[in-house]
């Protein structure tokens, strides 16, 4: 890795998140960007920038943050196209074609696994992310749960043991003695690889008792918590994650004016997955209601075989913005600062001094280009650690 100082100069926006000036984005115009040993070292006019060991002209255009998608299920094998089809001519999404990846990703040899990992992984990052979380979830057994996360942990330090996915087939009428073995042997071979625990809190997988009592015992064990709720219809995990502290819930697709208040006042970010409802012909959730109502919101892309078999921040950027009533400012502070807050990290998602020097080059002048050129590649240039990739 080189180290030593870089200069991007020739910024035409550069987009800091630094939240001065009632600005949440901190645009600066005319900038340069001084990374030094794989941190933002200083910002400014670039008419002021200082000397530095190499340098970069970024030619006018916009300077963002790196994406964090702060949801993602990489860790799987196998495919699901037909189900996509099947859903595409009118068949309802369910969540039941979890058990068919479970098949597969049990089946699948190691280098299997992490083969597929580093393709997504390598995917994201030409679309410009730079921080990912990786999910566990299609093992669920003692085994395939901890070596999902010790692979998954070759990629990223945010990992998620995801063991209550849905109950298995072995234990479809033994729901309560799955839960015994997901806080039990599974959460004790998991948690060395893992930062977080996940449960899908929605009929058909977890109800609220089931994912209180796992939620608390991988609190106990010293993991963040993080929820899967109201994707399919209303129900108590929004409430419950408000209630445990979750850095975040995820989907909130259905949502009532309970949910919402307890979002609003609270540090939970409210974590929106629009590829999931684009790939299953869902109603999308309501962000403009989240977002007057002062709940933190963050974009992810939920990438997995089955619901949202998508990379792409930019994509769901833009969906964000066509769909869900997000202005193009918020959907990119949501899908960079936002993405760090649900993984309540500080040192992504913003291009301000100390920050890691993780920043995506557009191919476009302004950030606006992501939403008004949807599926155009825009991403010029990836800086991760300050390294051009």
């Amino acid at each position: 890795m080189t180290r030593g100082s870089l200069l991007v100069d020739h910024i035409g926006e550069l987009v800091t998140n630094d939240g001065r000036d009632g600005d949440p984005l901190g645009v600066r115009r005319d900038a340069a960007l001084l990374i030094e040993d794989g941190e933002v070292a200083w910002t400014g006019p670039a008419r002021h920038a200082p000397a530095a060991d190499r340098r970069i002209d970024a030619g006018g255009a916009a300077v963002l943050p790196g994406f964090v998608d702060s949801h993602a299920h990489l860790v799987f094998a196998g495919d699901r196209a037909a189900e996509f089809a099947a859903r595409m001519a009118g068949e309802r999404y369910t969540g039941g074609g979890i058990r068919t990846t479970v098949g597969a990703t049990r089946a699948a040899s190691d280098d299997d696994l992490r083969a597929t990992v580093g393709r997504l992984r390598a995917e994201m990052l030409r679309q410009g992310t730079t921080t990912v979380e990786i999910k566990s979830g299609y093992g669920l057994n003692v085994a395939d749960e901890a070596r999902s996360l010790r692979i998954a942990a070759e990629f990223t330090g945010d990992t998620t043991f995801l063991g209550a996915h849905v109950v298995p087939a072995e234990y479809a009428d033994r729901p309560d003695d799955y839960v015994g073995l997901v806080c039990g042997p599974m959460l004790a071979a998991a948690a060395p690889y893992a930062r977080w625990i996940d449960v899908f809190c929605e009929r058909g997988a977890f109800d609220a008792d089931h994912a209180r009592a796992i939620l608390a015992c991988g609190q106990a064990a010293g993991l963040g918590v993080r929820l899967h709720a109201n994707q399919l219809g209303s129900g108590p995990g929004v409430r419950l994650g408000v209630e445990l502290g979750a850095a975040s819930v995820d989907h909130c697709t259905h949502l009532t004016d309970a949910d919402v208040d307890a979002l609003a006042g609270s540090e939970t970010v409210a974590t929106l997955l629009p590829g999931a409802e684009f790939s299953t012909r869902s109603p999308y959730p309501d962000a403009r209601r989240l977002l007057d109502a002062g709940v933190t919101v963050a974009l992810a892309t939920d990438c997995n075989p089955g619901s949202s078999y998508t990379s792409s921040m930019p994509f769901c950027v833009a969906l964000a913005v066509r769909e869900m009533r997000m202005t193009p400012a918020e959907a990119v502070w949501a899908a960079t600062a936002g993405g760090a807050a649900a993984l309540r990290r500080t040192d992504v998602g913003r291009l301000t001094p100390g920050a890691r020097a993780d920043l995506i080059i557009l191919d476009a002048p302004s950030h606006l280009h992501l939403a008004y050129r949807p599926g155009v590649p825009l991403i010029r240039q990836v800086l991760h650690n300050g390294v051009p990739r």
